[in-house]
């Protein structure tokens, strides 16, 4: 796996004393829990130079973990794992994806059991979402858009294109567009990064009136990882970007090679293909 995360570093039954349940006694006199954690991320550049700094420290996650538990307080493990998982990989750059599992030995059932647990698989994600504008201060509009996905927690805006002057697209006279696009590092789910970007339109006036029509602000998602969906709300990749120099452009610039999961083609060779 090239440049991913098929190295391990594993934390296994990690013993915490802490107040998560629903009933209000477990709240109160809390319990034991035992975490299991599975931190995926590439180990080479620390074994090849026997240096902790280009690993993820097994200790300082060991003591994170005992840390969130005791200080935070959820009525259910699924919160705890969820809650805590995202606190893993915000708190530790080079952790790429954590698989957590939050068990509970005394488990409240009234039934023999040796234990109930919640395990997840949370990760960062790569999305290229295309911003555009054509109504009043366009380059404003886009630079404010994305500044609030910077300060989104959980978005970090790796890569931005040049913006570009296009002329409008859909047959809808009206002025030219300023686009460009971003490549963002994200921990939002397809629908939680359009709800994002749909609020920041929002933020900028953004009217939905008229299809292909003009617009203060906007923004889509045109790739997220090697994904596809197809959901009424949202489509991924986008249906339309094989047609649009506009994204395609832009686009080329940041990532020439990346591959349409569905055609297999570059994007270098879709934007060669509609010249």
């Amino acid at each position: 796996m090239i440049g991913g995360c098929s190295d391990q570093i594993r934390i296994k039954n990690l013993e915490v004393f802490a107040n998560h349940g629903v009933y209000p006694e477990e709240n109160k006199l809390g319990q034991k829990f035992l975490i299991n954690a599975i931190c995926s991320l590439s180990t080479r550049n620390a074994g090849l130079k026997d240096d902790l700094t280009k690993s993820v420290h097994y200790g300082e996650v060991a003591h994170f973990i005992s840390t969130y538990m005791k200080e935070h307080t959820f009525q259910l493990i699924e919160a705890v794992a969820e809650q805590m998982a995202r606190g893993l990989l915000l708190q530790f750059p080079l952790l790429q994806r954590i698989t957590l599992e939050v068990v509970k030995p005394w488990a409240p059932v009234g039934l023999p059991l040796e234990a109930v647990s919640v395990q997840i698989v949370r990760e960062w994600h790569s999305a290229y979402i295309a911003v555009g504008a054509n109504l009043g201060e366009r380059e404003v509009s886009i630079r404010n858009g994305i500044k609030a996905l910077r300060e989104h927690p959980d978005c970090v805006v790796e890569q931005e294109s040049k913006l570009i002057v296009t002329e409008p697209y859909g047959g809808v006279e009206q002025p030219d567009f300023l686009n460009g696009v971003l490549k963002v590092r994200t921990l939002l789910s397809p629908l939680e990064l359009l709800e994002l970007l749909h609020q920041i339109e929002q933020q900028a006036g953004r009217q939905r009136d008229i299809r292909w029509g003009p617009r203060t602000l906007d923004l889509d998602i045109i790739f997220y990882d090697d994904w596809i969906v197809d959901l009424e709300s949202l489509e991924i990749p986008h249906r339309d970007m094989q047609n649009r120099k506009f994204v395609l452009g832009p686009l080329a610039e940041l990532a020439p090679f990346y591959r349409h999961p569905l055609t297999k083609k570059t994007v270098q060779q879709m934007l060669e293909e509609l010249k």
